[in-house]
Protein backbone atom coordinates (compact mmCIF):
# COMPACT_ATOMS: atom_id res chain seq x y z
CA UNK A 1 0.00 0.00 0.00
CA UNK A 2 0.78 3.29 -0.74
CA UNK A 3 0.51 6.51 1.82
CA UNK A 4 -0.02 10.18 -0.11
CA UNK A 5 0.70 12.80 2.48
CA UNK A 6 -0.92 15.94 1.52
CA UNK A 7 -3.13 13.74 -1.15
CA UNK A 8 -6.02 15.95 -1.56
CA UNK A 9 -3.90 18.94 -3.05
CA UNK A 10 -3.42 19.54 -6.63
CA UNK A 11 -0.54 17.32 -6.57
CA UNK A 12 -1.46 14.68 -4.36
CA UNK A 13 -4.80 14.50 -6.48
CA UNK A 14 -2.40 13.54 -9.43
CA UNK A 15 -0.55 10.76 -7.65
CA UNK A 16 -4.67 9.46 -7.01
CA UNK A 17 -5.39 9.57 -10.19
CA UNK A 18 -2.20 7.51 -11.72
CA UNK A 19 -2.43 4.70 -8.56
CA UNK A 20 -5.38 4.58 -9.13
CA UNK A 21 -4.86 3.64 -13.09
CA UNK A 22 -2.28 1.54 -12.03
CA UNK A 23 -4.66 -0.21 -9.79
CA UNK A 24 -2.53 0.24 -6.84
CA UNK A 25 -4.05 0.26 -3.34
CA UNK A 26 -3.27 3.61 -1.59
CA UNK A 27 -4.69 6.10 1.42
CA UNK A 28 -4.66 9.61 1.40
CA UNK A 29 -3.53 11.01 4.53
CA UNK A 30 -4.46 14.62 5.13
CA UNK A 31 -3.28 17.01 8.54
CA UNK A 32 -7.33 16.42 10.29
CA UNK A 33 -6.83 12.87 10.04
CA UNK A 34 -2.59 12.73 11.44
CA UNK A 35 -0.97 15.42 12.01
CA UNK A 36 2.08 13.89 10.22
CA UNK A 37 3.97 17.31 11.45
CA UNK A 38 4.17 15.12 14.68
CA UNK A 39 7.03 12.73 14.51
CA UNK A 40 5.38 10.82 17.27
CA UNK A 41 1.78 10.56 15.85
CA UNK A 42 3.66 9.85 11.96
CA UNK A 43 5.57 7.17 13.45
CA UNK A 44 2.42 5.87 15.32
CA UNK A 45 0.54 5.77 11.91
CA UNK A 46 3.85 4.00 10.02
CA UNK A 47 3.87 0.91 12.45
CA UNK A 48 0.46 0.49 12.49
CA UNK A 49 -0.43 1.07 8.30
CA UNK A 50 3.08 -0.59 7.17
CA UNK A 51 3.42 1.11 3.70
CA UNK A 52 5.52 -0.07 1.19
CA UNK A 53 5.96 3.59 0.20
CA UNK A 54 5.55 6.98 1.24
CA UNK A 55 4.57 10.17 -0.87
CA UNK A 56 5.16 13.40 0.34
CA UNK A 57 2.96 15.84 -1.36
CA UNK A 58 2.09 18.11 1.21
CA UNK A 59 3.95 21.11 1.29
CA UNK A 60 3.54 25.56 1.07
CA UNK A 61 2.71 27.16 -1.66
CA UNK A 62 0.80 30.63 -1.21
CA UNK A 63 -1.97 31.47 -2.46
CA UNK A 64 -3.13 32.45 -4.88
CA UNK A 65 0.70 32.80 -6.19
CA UNK A 66 4.06 32.40 -4.29
CA UNK A 67 3.94 35.99 -2.74
CA UNK A 68 1.94 35.08 -0.05
CA UNK A 69 4.83 33.03 1.04
CA UNK A 70 6.45 36.31 1.68
CA UNK A 71 3.66 36.92 4.61
CA UNK A 72 2.39 33.69 5.79
CA UNK A 73 6.43 32.80 6.24
CA UNK A 74 5.91 30.44 9.52
CA UNK A 75 3.95 28.36 7.45
CA UNK A 76 5.95 28.14 4.20
CA UNK A 77 9.29 27.31 6.54
CA UNK A 78 7.58 24.72 8.22
CA UNK A 79 5.70 22.97 4.99
CA UNK A 80 9.18 23.17 2.91
CA UNK A 81 11.93 23.20 5.10
CA UNK A 82 11.04 21.20 8.28
CA UNK A 83 8.15 18.99 7.44
CA UNK A 84 10.74 17.46 4.66
CA UNK A 85 12.85 16.57 8.04
CA UNK A 86 9.87 15.35 10.17
CA UNK A 87 9.13 13.10 7.29
CA UNK A 88 12.74 11.35 6.78
CA UNK A 89 13.04 11.23 10.57
CA UNK A 90 9.90 8.97 10.79
CA UNK A 91 10.22 6.91 7.57
CA UNK A 92 13.93 5.89 8.14
CA UNK A 93 12.79 4.51 12.09
CA UNK A 94 10.11 2.91 10.21
CA UNK A 95 12.64 1.91 7.27
CA UNK A 96 9.66 3.09 5.12
CA UNK A 97 11.40 4.68 1.26
CA UNK A 98 9.97 7.29 -0.17
CA UNK A 99 9.38 10.42 -2.25
CA UNK A 100 9.44 14.05 -1.60
CA UNK A 101 8.05 16.25 -3.85
CA UNK A 102 10.38 19.13 -4.24
CA UNK A 103 10.95 21.81 -6.49
CA UNK A 104 12.61 23.14 -9.96
CA UNK A 105 12.05 26.94 -8.18
CA UNK A 106 15.59 26.31 -6.38
CA UNK A 107 17.37 27.73 -9.26
CA UNK A 108 17.31 30.64 -11.98
CA UNK A 109 18.40 31.17 -15.05
CA UNK A 110 20.43 28.96 -17.54
CA UNK A 111 24.13 27.40 -16.80
CA UNK A 112 27.00 29.67 -18.65
CA UNK A 113 26.38 27.62 -21.84
CA UNK A 114 22.77 27.55 -21.96
CA UNK A 115 22.12 24.20 -20.92
CA UNK A 116 19.72 23.08 -18.00
CA UNK A 117 20.88 22.65 -14.46
CA UNK A 118 21.77 19.02 -13.38
CA UNK A 119 20.52 17.35 -10.01
CA UNK A 120 24.30 17.51 -8.82
CA UNK A 121 24.16 21.27 -9.57
CA UNK A 122 23.80 23.19 -6.48
CA UNK A 123 20.80 25.61 -6.11
CA UNK A 124 21.66 29.10 -6.76
CA UNK A 125 17.85 30.53 -6.52
CA UNK A 126 18.50 29.75 -2.73
CA UNK A 127 19.04 31.85 0.65
CA UNK A 128 22.90 30.90 0.30
CA UNK A 129 23.58 31.95 -3.40
CA UNK A 130 20.84 34.58 -4.32
CA UNK A 131 18.02 37.05 -3.76
CA UNK A 132 15.54 34.44 -3.84
CA UNK A 133 12.09 34.35 -3.14
CA UNK A 134 10.92 32.90 0.58
CA UNK A 135 9.53 30.14 -1.14
CA UNK A 136 12.16 29.19 -3.14
CA UNK A 137 14.90 29.64 0.03
CA UNK A 138 12.46 27.50 1.72
CA UNK A 139 12.43 24.61 -0.72
CA UNK A 140 16.40 24.61 -0.84
CA UNK A 141 16.54 24.09 2.71
CA UNK A 142 14.15 21.39 2.09
CA UNK A 143 16.32 19.94 -0.15
CA UNK A 144 19.31 20.24 2.40
CA UNK A 145 17.95 18.44 4.93
CA UNK A 146 17.41 15.36 2.26
CA UNK A 147 20.65 15.66 1.15
CA UNK A 148 21.92 11.82 2.43
CA UNK A 149 18.61 10.41 3.32
CA UNK A 150 18.24 6.54 3.27
CA UNK A 151 15.86 5.14 0.80
CA UNK A 152 14.26 8.76 -0.42
CA UNK A 153 13.51 10.46 -3.79
CA UNK A 154 13.64 14.08 -4.40
CA UNK A 155 11.44 14.80 -7.41
CA UNK A 156 11.90 18.04 -8.46
CA UNK A 157 8.49 19.48 -10.73
CA UNK A 158 8.38 22.62 -12.46
CA UNK A 159 5.63 24.92 -13.05
CA UNK A 160 2.63 22.11 -13.22
CA UNK A 161 0.14 22.18 -16.15
CA UNK A 162 -2.51 19.45 -17.49
CA UNK A 163 -6.02 19.87 -19.85
CA UNK A 164 -8.00 21.12 -16.12
CA UNK A 165 -8.89 24.84 -15.92
CA UNK A 166 -7.94 25.76 -13.00
CA UNK A 167 -6.11 27.89 -10.54
CA UNK A 168 -3.07 25.96 -10.19
CA UNK A 169 -3.23 25.42 -13.48
CA UNK A 170 -0.02 27.04 -15.70
CA UNK A 171 -1.90 27.11 -18.81
CA UNK A 172 -5.13 28.76 -17.00
CA UNK A 173 -2.43 31.19 -14.87
CA UNK A 174 -1.12 32.79 -18.10
CA UNK A 175 -4.92 33.28 -19.39
CA UNK A 176 -5.61 34.96 -16.39
CA UNK A 177 -3.23 37.67 -16.58
CA UNK A 178 -3.14 40.42 -19.61
CA UNK A 179 0.67 41.07 -19.15
CA UNK A 180 3.22 38.60 -18.58
CA UNK A 181 6.85 38.22 -18.13
CA UNK A 182 8.80 37.23 -20.76
CA UNK A 183 11.21 34.05 -19.57
CA UNK A 184 12.38 30.58 -20.97
CA UNK A 185 11.24 27.54 -18.38
CA UNK A 186 11.24 24.17 -18.27
CA UNK A 187 7.63 22.64 -16.91
CA UNK A 188 6.38 19.60 -15.67
CA UNK A 189 3.17 17.97 -17.58
CA UNK A 190 1.32 17.19 -14.10
CA UNK A 191 0.25 13.92 -14.42
CA UNK A 192 3.28 12.72 -16.20
CA UNK A 193 4.86 14.04 -13.60
CA UNK A 194 2.71 11.80 -10.97
CA UNK A 195 3.56 8.89 -13.52
CA UNK A 196 7.06 9.10 -13.32
CA UNK A 197 7.39 9.65 -9.45
CA UNK A 198 5.44 6.38 -8.86
CA UNK A 199 7.57 4.99 -12.05
CA UNK A 200 10.69 5.53 -9.73
CA UNK A 201 9.12 3.38 -7.11
CA UNK A 202 7.72 0.50 -9.08
CA UNK A 203 11.03 -0.09 -11.52
CA UNK A 204 12.66 0.59 -8.91
CA UNK A 205 15.16 3.21 -10.20
CA UNK A 206 18.14 3.97 -8.39
CA UNK A 207 17.27 6.67 -5.35
CA UNK A 208 18.76 10.18 -5.69
CA UNK A 209 17.11 14.04 -6.54
CA UNK A 210 15.46 13.99 -10.40
CA UNK A 211 14.21 16.30 -12.63
CA UNK A 212 10.92 15.71 -13.33
CA UNK A 213 10.49 18.22 -16.67
CA UNK A 214 9.59 17.71 -19.66
CA UNK A 215 12.23 17.75 -21.96
CA UNK A 216 13.17 20.88 -23.36
CA UNK A 217 11.53 23.94 -22.51
CA UNK A 218 9.49 26.89 -23.72
CA UNK A 219 9.29 31.14 -23.76
CA UNK A 220 6.59 33.06 -22.42
CA UNK A 221 5.56 33.81 -25.97
CA UNK A 222 5.75 30.13 -27.23
CA UNK A 223 3.17 29.10 -24.73
CA UNK A 224 1.02 32.02 -26.01
CA UNK A 225 0.95 31.29 -29.30
CA UNK A 226 -0.19 27.93 -28.63
CA UNK A 227 -3.10 28.97 -26.98
CA UNK A 228 -4.30 31.54 -29.43
CA UNK A 229 -3.82 28.42 -31.91
CA UNK A 230 -6.18 26.06 -29.55
CA UNK A 231 -8.54 29.24 -29.50
CA UNK A 232 -8.70 29.16 -25.45
CA UNK A 233 -8.42 32.87 -25.99
CA UNK A 234 -7.73 35.88 -27.98
CA UNK A 235 -7.18 38.59 -26.05
CA UNK A 236 -3.98 40.75 -26.70
CA UNK A 237 -1.11 39.61 -24.43
CA UNK A 238 1.58 42.42 -23.41
CA UNK A 239 4.94 41.95 -22.11
CA UNK A 240 7.36 42.98 -19.72
CA UNK A 241 10.33 43.50 -21.32
CA UNK A 242 12.51 43.08 -18.27
CA UNK A 243 12.30 41.50 -14.68
CA UNK A 244 13.18 44.59 -13.16
CA UNK A 245 9.67 46.20 -14.66
CA UNK A 246 7.82 43.10 -13.54
CA UNK A 247 9.22 43.67 -9.91
CA UNK A 248 7.95 47.06 -10.43
CA UNK A 249 4.43 46.56 -11.72
CA UNK A 250 3.30 43.35 -10.77
CA UNK A 251 5.28 40.87 -8.09
CA UNK A 252 6.07 41.26 -4.60
CA UNK A 253 9.15 38.95 -4.68
CA UNK A 254 11.46 37.42 -7.31
CA UNK A 255 10.12 34.30 -9.58
CA UNK A 256 12.34 31.51 -10.73
CA UNK A 257 12.61 31.45 -13.66
CA UNK A 258 14.86 28.26 -15.32
CA UNK A 259 15.83 25.26 -17.40
CA UNK A 260 16.49 21.94 -16.09
CA UNK A 261 18.40 18.95 -17.36
CA UNK A 262 16.47 15.98 -18.02
CA UNK A 263 18.99 13.66 -18.93
CA UNK A 264 19.13 11.97 -15.64
CA UNK A 265 15.78 10.81 -16.39
CA UNK A 266 15.60 10.62 -19.83
CA UNK A 267 18.24 8.00 -19.24
CA UNK A 268 15.73 5.71 -17.06
CA UNK A 269 13.27 6.24 -19.58
CA UNK A 270 10.87 7.64 -17.20
CA UNK A 271 7.51 8.85 -18.88
CA UNK A 272 7.62 12.60 -20.13
CA UNK A 273 7.14 13.52 -23.37
CA UNK A 274 8.78 16.73 -24.97
CA UNK A 275 7.62 20.00 -23.28
CA UNK A 276 5.84 21.33 -26.75
CA UNK A 277 4.07 18.36 -27.31
CA UNK A 278 2.60 18.18 -24.38
CA UNK A 279 1.10 21.92 -24.16
CA UNK A 280 -0.22 21.26 -27.24
CA UNK A 281 -1.86 17.68 -26.24
CA UNK A 282 -2.97 19.37 -23.28
CA UNK A 283 -4.66 22.23 -25.16
CA UNK A 284 -5.85 20.28 -27.91
CA UNK A 285 -7.80 18.48 -25.00
CA UNK A 286 -8.95 21.45 -22.63
CA UNK A 287 -11.32 21.03 -19.89
CA UNK A 288 -12.71 24.21 -18.78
Amino acid sequence: MFVILGGSGYVGTAFQKQLQGLSLPFEVVTRSTVDYSNEAMLVRFLMERRPEFLINAAGYTGRPNVDACEVHRTECLQGNAVLPGIVRSACEKMGVPWGHVSSGCVYTGTQPDGSGFRETDPPNFSFRQNNCSFYSGCKALGEEILADAENCFVWRLRIPFNEVDGPRNYISKMMRYDCLLKATNSLSQLDEFAAACIACWTRRVPFGVYNLTNPGSVTTEDVVRLIKKHGLTQKAFRFFESEDQFMQQAAKTPRSNCVLDTARAESLALPMTPVMDALETAMRRWNA
